[in-house]
């Protein structure tokens, strides 16, 4: 059995036109939108027939109203999910403020979930009986029994007119509406195929549309985090997601931001300082240069007496014919 099934799984490209014929025609309602089953009592009864004797009908609120109602059915639709073990996560939330493509996303988990029991065999399943134990079970059938009568006066009051309109008019007048009649009839299931196809088109396309749609929101979410909202890189990611118009222009400026940002990091960087090893360096230059000057300031204060005595002891310490 099918409980979790992918996005992209052929179930969830089946159309709102037959999903509403399907619900209709098992439980015996008259749904023109698919968001009209937000309450949650069509799904429960929904299981009800799949699964006989699972769900507690007499919990079911086919009345609810308000959101606070809507939640009591789903959580007898949550009961009836881990009886069964299904590990299907229902979006309450979404679901109850009656969004339409939250609800067909779910309705069409629902038929092929129904689909994949016994084949979708529902065993002769009594739909209106076992509604009359929920709470405004008993209206709702009321409201859907007459849609079927009526449907039937409405197709014999055209019968009627054309009855008489046939007994006023000559055979002559009648030709052109044989004429007429038959194209509409040869090219009525084609218009039926292409309006079918447009509306799979059209959920696809807006199932896409709200799937990067919440991609954007999460980045956009990460980017007001104040952690890194001050970032460049978080700044150009902005300028991208809140611009108006679709030129090309707007990436280009949002690189723009990135590059000017990384020149003026570069200008306010402080300036190198000189390595210690020339510092090293020029101290002994500068040692020998004092010591020269030292020794050149001795000389001229010494006596020439004591310039000779010097000179003297110089030599004479240096040479090797000295005895003492």
């Amino acid at each position: 059995m099918a409980t979790n099934i992918g996005m992209m799984d052929s179930a969830y490209f089946v159309g709102r036109s037959e999903i509403l014929a399907w619900i209709n025609s098992t439980l015996h309602l008259n749904l023109s939108k698919v968001e009209e089953a937000c309450s949650g009592a069509v799904h429960c009864q929904l299981m009800d027939a799949v699964h006989p004797g699972m769900v507690p009908m007499h919990k079911v609120n086919y009345d609810a109203k308000n959101e606070y109602e809507m939640i009591q059915n789903y959580k007898v639709l949550q009961d009836v999910f881990n009886k069964l073990k299904i590990t299907k996560h229902i979006e309450v939330s979404k679901l109850v403020k009656g969004r339409p493509l939250d609800n067909l996303e779910f309705m069409q988990w629902m038929k092929r979930y129904c689909d994949s029991v016994n084949g979708g065999g529902l065993h002769s399943y009594n739909a209106l009986e076992r509604r009359e134990a929920s709470k405004g079970g008993k209206e709702v059938s009321k409201k859907s029994a007459p849609s079927q009568p009526s449907t039937k006066s409405s197709t014999a009051a055209p019968k009627s007119q054309t009855t008489h309109n046939t007994r006023r008019n000559d055979v002559s007048i009648t030709n052109p509406h044989v004429k007429a009649s038959r194209p509409s009839s040869s090219e009525g299931p084609a218009y039926d195929e292409q309006i079918t196809e447009l509306k799979l088109s059209v959920d696809s396309l807006e199932k896409e549309r709200d799937f990067y749609f919440a991609k954007l929101r999460d980045i956009e979410i990460l980017c007001q985090c104040p952690e890194i909202e001050n970032l460049p890189v978080v700044e150009a990611i902005q300028r991208i997601l809140y611009a108006t118009d679709d030129s090309a222009s707007v990436v280009a400026e949002a690189q723009a931001m990135i590059s000017q940002h990384q020149r003026e990091s570069e200008l306010l960087s402080p300036i190198p300082e000189l390595p210690e090893e020339g510092q090293k360096a020029d101290n002994p230059k500068r040692k020998h240069i004092i010591n020269v000057d030292v020794d050149a300031a001795a000389n001229t204060t010494l006596s020439p007496r004591q310039r000779i005595s010097d000179a003297s002891d110089v030599h004479c310490s240096g040479s090797p014919l000295v005895t003492y």
